[in-house]
């Protein structure tokens, strides 16, 4: 009796483990995970959010250090300060070629040769980076630039930085980063050949709250005031109005990326005049966003503050770029209150400015806190950035084992990633 009833529950439990087998085996097929994955990131995030909804979350700096630095900076003259149409104030490392810049623009442009393309699951910057390319003569899609800047397709976020460091290594073409755009450098650049990536804030029906989001600019309209953008998530040909860029693009300093030709480096150049210079591009935007934390208030005020944030730190002026942070993040409380259904509380999947500026202030429990906050508030924790952090600032307050241990956690999310290998070497692990 007992062995017919072992013989009909092995007649069960076979069958079972055969197609749980085949599944797991299955689900490591591309095509399986992108038809899939997407679905169960989406479930665990739904279940993750109503148990701890993320927009009710705050980070809340250390009140004790921000009243010290508030104190300090009441007697501190400010290291940027500028005038939009001035000079630049540093030596650049690139040397502009004098080139004809023009100085009207037609009403009306469209370029056409980028080949529009829509992102896989997790892969909003390679398909974009791949549409991008594509105007150039690249003739390769966002897969090999997904396993260049992402290994794990798991991983959240794609810097710019990543991205540029694909176009330099993997193709012919060259690029280049800059903050504090406007509507008609965008258009000069366009009119001039050039499609151009921006990142920006993305919202919309279907999507939990905000989010960071790359587009493709590749036409606009002055009398229809439009843009149209190749949209990696939406659709090709997409029309974007002027006012509604320029309100999701402040999300991100504004920040634009141009790919060219090396033979028409001088055009670029050209086109960008003293923003050439890194330097005086951020102090130019970190001029920008002072500007307009006098002109805001609400959310676009809280962006405002957190773009000042991160120039000054581009800049390495980490104390008043701290202090830009704090204000941010107390705007960001104040939201979470009034308005926590628009809170920008996934920042930190992609501007990571105030770990740099509380690290290099000595700020380490910020950083610990503010890398807790920015993790626990995910539905898997798949932001190598925060886990790297909040690695320094362990191993700052003394606590070694728990900085390879995060160091090692940002190596699952990223593997191969140099900046943490390099850290584990410095602490003695090899393997």
């Amino acid at each position: 009796m007992r062995r017919s009833r072992l013989r009909s529950f092995l007649w069960v439990l076979l069958p079972l483990v055969s197609i749980i087998t085949l599944g797991i085996i299955a689900y490591q097929l591309p095509i399986v995970q992108d038809k899939v994955a997407w679905r169960i990131s989406e479930f665990q995030a739904r279940i993750k959010y109503a148990i701890s909804p993320p927009e009710e979350a705050v980070f809340t700096p250390n009140p004790t250090v921000v009243a010290m630095v508030q104190s300090t900076l009441e007697s501190f003259t400010p290291t940027v300060t500028i005038t939009p149409n001035a000079a630049p104030t540093a030596t650049s490392t690139l040397t502009p070629t004098p080139g004809p810049v023009t100085t009207t623009i037609p009403g009306s442009v469209q370029l056409t040769g980028v080949r529009h393309e829509y992102q896989k699951w997790n892969n909003c910057g390679p398909a974009n980076l791949s549409m991008a390319l594509s105007f150039w003569g690249w003739d390769g899609d966002q897969r090999p630039i997904a396993e260049f800047v992402k290994p794990n397709p798991r991983d959240k976020n794609v810097m710019p930085y990543e991205m540029a460091n694909f176009v330099e290594e993997g193709t012919g073409l060259k690029v280049i980063i800059r903050v504090g755009g406007d509507i008609e450098l965008l258009k000069k650049f366009i009119a001039a050949g050039f499609p151009v990536l921006v990142e920006k804030g993305f919202e919309g029906p279907g999507f939990n709250g905000w989010m960071g989001h790359y587009e493709v600019l590749s036409g606009y309209d002055d009398e229809k005031r439009l843009f149209t953008a190749q949209d990696s998530y939406i659709m090709a040909d997409l029309p974007i109005g002027y006012d509604k860029l320029e309100l999701y693009w402040r999300h991100f300093n504004y920040t634009y990326i141009v790919i060219y030709p090396p033979d028409r480096e001088s055009e670029v150049f050209a086109l960008l005049g003293p923003h050439v210079d890194e330097t005086y591009n951020f102090q130019y935007a970190a001029q920008l966003a002072s500007d307009e934390i006098f002109q805001l208030s609400g959310r676009t005020l809280f962006f405002a503050w957190f773009n000042r944030g991160t120039n000054l730190k581009a800049l390495q002026d980490y104390v008043g770029a701290a202090a830009a942070f704090d204000q941010a993040f107390q705007i960001d409380a104040e939201l979470a209150v009034s308005d926590p259904e628009h809170r920008a509380w996934r920042m930190l999947w992609y501007q990571t400015g105030p770990y740099f500026a509380y690290y290099y202030t000595g700020r380490y429990y910020d950083v610990v806190s503010l890398a807790d906050f920015t993790i626990n508030n995910m539905s898997e924790p798949s932001i190598e950035e925060s886990f790297y952090w909040r690695a320094l600032a362990r191993e700052a307050l003394g606590d070694v084992a728990g900085a390879i241990e995060d160091f090692e956690r940002a190596l699952r999310w990223h593997p191969d990633w140099d900046l943490a290998l390099a850290q584990l070497r410095r602490l003695g692990v090899t393997s």
